[in-house]
């Protein structure tokens, strides 16, 4: 990809409103960023078979759309990624948006665990399930994904800095998902 590719494709994701299209490298830089917690774009572009220029290029769109921040770094001229801790802060339709890819690419990584969990180390062939419906008001609700997101809080680093992992640790999916049940359409309108 020549700099005229890159200005011509800048041109068109800035001219056609403020919305980030969806593009196959940029999926792939999502779902390596889910997977390893942080990435340069010399190290996508190793592990993603295209140019580092190319990587670096899409890194800074899905910067500028608010998918991704740069990652804390000392020195150097290494730029690393990360996933945008709080995408809302970039407004309310990136975070729908960054909401629905999540949710996709959660998705995507369960039906890959399905069909390849045989493939795992003897000790990595199982995984947890936790289901329940509890009644709570929106605050209660809020309450408890803070409570998750404590609990989780101890492991965090571990995605910055690799040493403090212990042997043998892998990246685990962790998601949660809180939202209300809402009333099937032919029993009518909820009676609270």
């Amino acid at each position: 990809m020549t700099d005229d590719d890159l200005k011509a494709a800048d041109r068109r994701t800035a001219g056609g409103g403020d919305e980030l299209r969806e593009h196959e490298v940029r999926t792939a830089l999502l779902e390596l960023l889910a997977e390893v917690g942080t990435v340069t774009a010399t190290e996508a572009a190793a592990r993603l078979g295209h140019s580092s220029g190319l990587c670096s290029f899409h890194l800074r769109q899905l910067a500028r759309h608010g998918y991704i921040e740069e990652a804390p770094h000392h020195g150097g001229r290494a730029r690393p990624w990360r996933l945008r801790r709080n995408p809302a802060a970039a407004g309310a339709a990136a975070a729908e948006s960054f909401g629905d890819l999540a949710r996709g690419l959660e998705d995507e990584s369960w039906q890959r665990w399905l069909t390849q969990r045989d493939q795992a180390p003897a000790a990595w062939r199982h995984d947890e399930a936790f289901s329940a419906v509890a009644y709570l008001t929106p605050e209660e609700m809020s309450r408890v994904a803070d409570g998750i997101r404590r609990m989780l809080a101890p492991y965090r680093d571990r995605e910055e800095r690799p040493l403090s992992r212990p042997e043998g640790a892998r990246p685990v999916a962790l998601i949660t998902r809180l939202f209300p049940l809402l009333p099937d359409s032919a029993d009518g309108p909820d009676q609270r």
